[in-house]
């Protein structure tokens, strides 16, 4: 029985640790799976599936679905708890980059939460990496050389946030939507919220977080 308990919990860990990755659908849903995106397939009715192989390698009959899939909106048990045990982790290391470079930690948490879920592993469709999801471009600019380094990832992620609080004055809207869409996107529609869906979803996600977990900056409208 011990050893078969042994092998449970390594199976367990295992899984924890594997890659996530994350997708946004055209009504601006996040979805988080372990499955990369040449697996995923929608049906006839908009239906979003994970496949355990790529389509063309197995025959329908055989075909075999993934039920790992999670979004931060709607985590199961596990995810929940997954999640709560990488926040506190991760928790001090958030405290000591928000203060490092003077923004409030709320709004990191709450922007980490909707990237990556606390999952320093998480890898999007579009090549983000980490906790904040940084692109190879963004975290070049703040100084960032290794993307899969929390210490890294977070700080090159906070200066980012604060560059763009920076930039788009106190109106933090603003600054989020820009994290998500980038900042030329957001100048390009003359400093306003872009009309993309998964931008519109990812600011209102971000912002019920940052003012659930506590007051933070007064947000001008």
């Amino acid at each position: 029985m011990l050893r078969i308990a042994i092998i449970l919990l390594t199976l367990i860990s295992n899984t924890a640790l594997a890659d996530v990755y994350k997708f946004v659908d055209s009504n601006g849903h996040t979805y988080y799976t372990n499955t990369p995106k040449n697996n995923r397939y929608i049906d006839s009715d908009g239906q979003i599936y994970y496949a355990d192989e790529p389509r063309n390698s197995i025959s329908k009959s055989v075909f075999r679905f993934k039920t790992r899939t999670y979004t931060p909106r709607d985590f199961t048990p596990r995810a929940v708890r997954y999640t709560s045990v990488n926040k506190q982790r991760f928790s001090s290391l958030i405290e000591q980059a928000a203060s490092r470079h003077q923004v409030d930690p709320k709004l990191v948490h709450a922007v980490i939460q909707t990237e990556s879920a606390y999952n320093s592993t998480a890898i999007s469709s579009a090549g983000a990496v980490g906790l904040m999801q940084l692109m190879p471009d963004t975290a070049r600019r703040f100084g960032v050389y290794d993307r899969n380094d929390p210490d890294q990832n977070v700080d090159g992620g906070t200066r980012y946030l604060k560059h763009l609080i920076g930039l788009f004055g106190p109106n933090l809207d603003l600054a989020v939507a820009a994290y998500n869409a980038g900042e030329n996107a957001v100048i390009k529609y003359n400093n306003s919220i872009p009309p993309y869906p998964e931008t519109q979803n990812y600011v209102k996600q971000v912002l019920a977080l940052y003012n659930r977990v506590g007051v933070g900056h007064a947000r001008d409208r």
